[in-house]
């Protein structure tokens, strides 16, 4: 894809591929305090799910996030959060809890993660009064409401997403070319929760093709939310990728700001909640609408700019690699 091999300057440095060092598959998620209200052998048979290959001397690492970028599931997180918000008879001021469309696209620019978004949007907007009582005035009791309405979302998410989700175009295929490389580090890094998370990843991406990948991280496995980096970063650690080798895929200010915050470079394929925003201005290194359109294909050398010999052997080439500072948005033909 001409377009983004145009965009200039180069990673630091030049990558040769070596061989990838098989070694003991290890839990992704660490040891955590039982926050969500769910029953601790739900958590460790959650941990047992998802494991990390960790491998070494990989030259770089594309990461990619879940939701809005695998699949745009945001319309679907929002109807989910309105069905508990109605299940629990949610009130603010006597009216119910409900939101719009065009809010939604806020939180979804503003804060990562469902139980932030609620604290977020309740501790402006006022606490609501619920079926469980009054609106509550301790932060242990307005924990456990939003730990109590994040796990009821989480239940109708994982109904909605199973009928309704399909992979974004061109995710699944760079997916396969980077796992069939060996040079490069897989990795998905979400800030979704376990239980909707992984609903969303087998039912689209499949266990076959998971199974395959260096890392994968959730949400819970940090104890902080994007636009905190704290998820990259320790992706960055498992995988032994300087971070200026690393490529994260995003779909909004929040991830792009976490990316970033990491060290990493970012490319941006925005959903309809997160269009309108100014990705180019806080440094994404691309913008483009999709992974695949009907005139580009966006591949592993595009974004790294490797090439191989007919030996295979790949290294990374001078001044045809993502750069800061340099965007572009190709809507409709994949040309700048």
């Amino acid at each position: 894809m001409e377009l983004l091999r145009r965009q200039g300057a180069r990673f630091a440095g030049q990558a040769r591929r070596q061989a990838a060092l098989p070694v003991k598959v290890t839990q992704a998620y660490p040891a955590r305090v039982h926050t969500s209200g769910r029953q601790v052998a739900q958590q460790r048979q959650q941990r047992d799910l998802i494991v990390a290959h960790a491998k070494k001397n990989y030259t770089s690492a594309l990461l990619f996030d879940c939701d809005g970028v695998i699949v745009e599931t945001e319309e679907l997180h929002r109807k989910a959060y309105n069905a508990a918000f109605a299940a629990f008879e949610c009130t603010i001021d006597g009216k119910p809890l409900v939101w719009s469309v065009e809010y939604y696209d806020v939180l979804q620019n503003t804060v990562g993660g469902g139980k932030p978004k609620m604290k977020w949007h309740f501790n402006r907007n006022g606490w609501p009064a619920s079926k469980a009582g009054p609106p509550p005035a301790t932060e242990e009791a307005k924990n456990k409401l939003v730990d109590d309405l994040q796990d009821c979302k989480t239940d109708h998410y994982k109904v909605i997403v199973e009928s309704a989700a399909e992979a974004r175009p061109g995710v699944l295929e760079l997916m396969d070319e980077g796992l069939a490389r060996g040079d490069v580090a897989m990795a998905i890094c979400s800030a979704a929760t376990k239980e909707g998370f992984e609903k969303v990843v087998n039912s689209v991406v499949g266990k076959e093709r998971l199974a395959k990948f260096d890392l994968i991280l959730a949400g819970d496995d940090v104890p902080k939310k994007k636009p905190d980096p704290l998820i990259y970063n320790l992706a960055r650690e498992r995988l032994g990728v300087p971070a200026d080798r690393c490529v994260v895929i995003e779909d909004s200010l929040v991830g792009l700001r976490a990316a970033k915050g990491a060290g990493m470079h970012c490319i941006i394929t925005p959903t309809t909640s997160t269009a309108s925003a100014d990705f180019c201005g806080e440094g994404a290194a691309a913008v483009v609408q999709a992974l695949k359109g009907p005139n580009y294909k966006v591949s592993i050398d595009d974004i790294f700019g490797f090439v191989c010999d007919d030996k295979g052997v790949c290294e990374a080439v001078p001044d045809v690699h993502l750069s800061e500072g340099m965007c572009a948005i190709p809507w409709e033909t994949g040309k700048k």
